[in-house]
C-alpha cells in the first residue's frame, strides 16, 4: 500500500464532505443559532459511541466562546443523568444514522419539558430529523475508512456544524478576546489579557527603597539585601526621583573610583528610569523590559509614586517570560 496515498485519500473524502456541509448550510442553521442565542438556560448537548466524543468536543467549545454548554451522555440520562435538564434548556443530539436507540430513549423527557431540539444527522429523514425543531444535515457521500464503516467523514462533518454554530453565536454575541480569556485564565492568553502588573509586583517590605541624600554605600547594602539589583530613590514626599542599578554603581566606579561610595544617591542614580503603572497588563511590562533590555521595573500609582517593582523572574513564574 501507498501510505501517503492512503493519507491523501482520506483527507480528500474528509474535504468534500466539508464541502457538501457548508452547501447543505440553510435556513435550519440559521434558526438552530437564534434558538441558542435567546436560550435561557444551556446548551445540552448528547450523542452516542463516536457522535458522543463529537458532541463533548463541541459543547467545550460552546462554553469557552461564551455559550454555557455541557455534555449529557444519553445511555446515562435513561438512569437519571435526565435531571440534568431544566426548562429554558436547548439539546442539540448527534446521531449519523438518526436511529440511535439511547437518543430516541430521551425524546420523550425533552419532549415534555417543551426543550427546543436541534438535531445533527447524516439521515434527514430518519427519526430524530422528524422529532426536531431544527435539522442540520450532516451526511456525507462516503466515510474515509475503506470499509464505508468507520466514523470518520460523518464525525468531521457533525464537528464541522458544531464549530459553524460556535463561532456564530460567538459573532452574534460580540465576544471578544477579552471575553474568551475570562474563561481561560490558566492559559497564555488568558495571562496576557488578565494578569495585571499589581497581580505579581513587589511591594511593602520588599521594596528596594532609599530616599535622595542616602550615601551610595548605604543603597548598595539595599541593593544586595532586596536582591533586585538596584534600588528606587525617592524624595521626602515619596515622588520617584530616580534608581540606582548596577550598572549605575559600575560606570559611578568607572568615573569616581572609590569615591562613588561617599557620594549621595541622587549624584549618580539614572534620573529617569523606566516605569510602568501598576494597573497595566502585566504582559506590557515584559514588552518594556525586552524593548530596553532591563530585568527590572518600577510600578507607579496613579499620581507617578513609586508602588512597587517587577523582576523579569516574577514574570516568569506567572508563566509569561
Amino acid at each position: 500500500m501507498d501510505i501517503l496515498e492512503a493519507g491523501r485519500k482520506t483527507l480528500d473524502i474528509e474535504i468534500d464532505a466539508l464541502h457538501r456541509v457548508k452547501d447543505s448550510l440553510g435556513d435550519g442553521f440559521v434558526s438552530a443559532v437564534e434558538l441558542i442565542f435567546s436560550c435561557k438556560g444551556r446548551v445540552v448537548v448528547t450523542g452516542m459511541g463516536k457522535s458522543g466524543h463529537i458532541g463533548k468536543k463541541i459543547a467545550a467549545t460552546f462554553a469557552s466562546t461564551g455559550t454555557p454548554a455541557l455534555f449529557l451522555h444519553p445511555a446515562e440520562g435513561v438512569h437519571g443523568d435526565l435531571g440534568m435538564l431544566v426548562k429554558g434548556d436547548v439539546v442539540i443530539a448527534l446521531s449519523n444514522s438518526g436511529e440511535t436507540k439511547e437518543i430516541l430513549e430521551i425524546l420523550p423527557v425533552i419532549k415534555r419539558f417543551n426543550i427546543p431540539l436541534i438535531g445533527i444527522v447524516g439521515k434527514t429523514n430518519s427519526m430524530l430529523a422528524k422529532k426536531s425543531d431544527c435539522v442540520l444535515d450532516a451526511s456525507v457521500e462516503k466515510e474515509a475508512c475503506p470499509l464505508n464503516l468507520a466514523p470518520t467523514a460523518s464525525t468531521t462533518a457533525a464537528l464541522a456544524i458544531g464549530d459553524a454554530l460556535a463561532v456564530a453565536l460567538l459573532e452574534k454575541r460580540g465576544f471578544k478576546k477579552e471575553d474568551f480569556a475570562i474563561f481561560h485564565p490558566s492559559g497564555s492568553l488568558g495571562k496576557q489579557l488578565l494578569l495585571k502588573v499589581a497581580d505579581i509586583y513587589n511591594t511593602g517590605d520588599a521594596l528596594p527603597l532609599v530616599t535622595e541624600g542616602t550615601l551610595v554605600s548605604d543603597a548598595v547594602f539595599v541593593i544586595s539585601s532586596k536582591g533586585f539589583g538596584c534600588t528606587i530613590v525617592v524624595d521626602g514626599q515619596g515622588t520617584l526621583k530616580g534608581i540606582l542599578t548596577d550598572g549605575d554603581l559600575r560606570r559611578g566606579m568607572e568615573k569616581h573610583r572609590d569615591m562613588v561610595f561617599a557620594m549621595k544617591v541622587e549624584e549618580v542614580c539614572t534620573k529617569t528610569p523606566k516605569t510602568i503603572p501598576d494597573d497595566a497588563l502585566a504582559a506590557k511590562a515584559l514588552s518594556v523590559m525586552e524593548t530596553y533590555s532591563i530585568t527590572s521595573l518600577v510600578t507607579v500609582d496613579s499620581q507617578g509614586r513609586p508602588s512597587g517593582i517587577i523582576h523579569l523572574h516574577d514574570l516568569l513564574r506567572a508563566g509569561l517570560a
